[in-house]
């Protein structure tokens, strides 16, 4: 039986390797200003403030870029899930949740990099909060603005309509038009919030068990709101925590490169793909959360808007 930690770092990948590699030279850099190791190869990582064991656990969805083996040559204390196929974020995700064993499950994109004291940070609130389900901190692109997938309100209508047609925008600090990214709070303080982005997204294992793991319906995107619903239907709280943050490159994973500044015709299939899951994921979540709450006429105009967007984009990629 696997010796059970506090935190499983999960992390997926995909033709990310560079970006793996800063990935998790962060982590463990993070790992040791704050939490001790329990590997057995490995010397316990005793700092003055360390009281966590942790796992490190990349899944790799069939890279072509060696990322797997950069891992192996690496990182020996990793444990590395070779997937023969893209699963796709979800799946691969629960791949690595089914393989973990700790109080608390991170999953981090491949794309980020870690603070020193970002671990500490999170697990000390998490300890302090035990009415709290899952936890994010701050989450910044690498020009210092805040990504606002970190910080979201559920996609009802209304908050979806806004966002789509722009009055969020225009009026970001509202309750009535911001509801989407909740731009009436304030980012420098701890508070609630609906749904972090799956960039970072700390839970713990007993919310998982509650309420599952992420529905592998959704391939990609809102996989994370979709658990974030579940979690808040529970009871749980969900808080967003800016005392401590990670860098996010954001789009890397499996990107097609643009040739002399012109977009490839495969860089456009991949897009389009994206574009697809995207809104079909839209359809998902509002047919499994919101289908009974709202009356027929609202449905159909929620998934008329769905499919003329979806439309509306897909012409966009192909004329770029």
């Amino acid at each position: 039986m696997a010796k059970k930690v506090d935190l499983s770092v999960i992390i997926l990948s995909y033709n990310t390797r560079e970006l793996l590699r800063k990935c998790l030279k962060s982590v463990f850099k993070s790992i040791e200003c704050g939490v001790q190791s329990i590997d057995k190869n490995q010397p316990k990582l005793q700092t003055q403030t360390s009281k966590f064991s942790f796992e490190v656990i990349v899944v790799d969805n069939a890279s072509t870029d060696g990322s797997g083996q950069m891992v192996k040559s690496n990182f020996p204390r990793v444990k590395l899930i070779e997937n023969p196929e893209n699963y796709g974020f979800t799946k691969g995700n629960n791949i690595g949740i089914k393989s973990s064993t700790g109080k608390y499950l991170l999953l981090l994109n491949s794309d980020t990099t870690v603070l020193p004291d970002t671990f500490k940070t999170m697990l000390d609130f998490m300890e302090r909060n035990p009415k709290v389900g899952v936890a994010t901190c701050r989450v910044e692109f690498p020009d210092g603005t805040l990504d606002p997938a970190c910080h979201r309100g559920f996609p009802t209508p209304w908050n979806a309509f806004t966002y789509f047609s722009r009055l969020e925008k225009l009026f970001p600090k509202t309750k009535l038009f911001g509801g989407y990214h909740l731009g009436w709070k304030d980012l420098n303080k701890i508070h609630e919030i609906d749904t972090p982005t799956g960039a970072f997204y700390l839970i713990r294992r007993r919310v998982i068990e509650k309420v599952g793991i992420l529905d592998e319906r959704y391939f990609m995107y809102a996989e994370d709101i979709d658990l974030s619903y579940r979690v808040k239907n529970a009871g749980w709280k969900i808080m967003f925590v800016p005392k401590t943050k990670i860098i996010h490159y954001k789009k890397q994973s499996g990107r097609e490169k643009t040739e002399k500044g012109m977009v490839t015709e495969n860089a456009k299939i991949i897009r389009s793909k994206a574009i697809r899951y995207f809104f079909g994921t839209m359809k998902t979540f509002y047919d499994k959360h919101y289908r009974d709450k709202y009356p027929f006429p609202v449905r159909f105009l929620v998934l008329s808007g769905i499919w003329c967007l979806t439309q509306f984009r897909l012409l966009q990629n192909k004329l770029k």
